[in-house]
């Protein structure tokens, strides 16, 4: 089976933390400035995280090669006295 392609689009928009969470951009900020109330600008600068349901989409459908791998479960260790 062939590998599966990473979105170029989703390349560009999106990130993953450590954490396996996805960073994006903050929406409203590409045109008409003046429209918009200056807490409302101030509030969209920099990057936000996605809800854990979207982070999941984007991570199974664009960025398949980005999420996290789950680690196994190491065994507990027995006593011994």
């Amino acid at each position: 089976m062939p590998k599966m392609k990473t979105k170029s689009g989703a390349k560009k928009r999106f990130k993953v933390t450590s954490s396996g969470k996805v960073k994006v951009k903050q929406a409203y900020m590409r045109h008409m400035q003046m429209n918009k109330p200056k807490s409302m600008k101030r509030k969209a600068r920099g990057l936000t995280t996605l809800c854990e349901a979207d982070g999941e989409k984007v991570l199974r459908n664009y960025l398949p090669y980005s999420r996290k791998k789950k680690k196994a479960a190491k065994p507990a260790a027995k006593k011994e006295a």
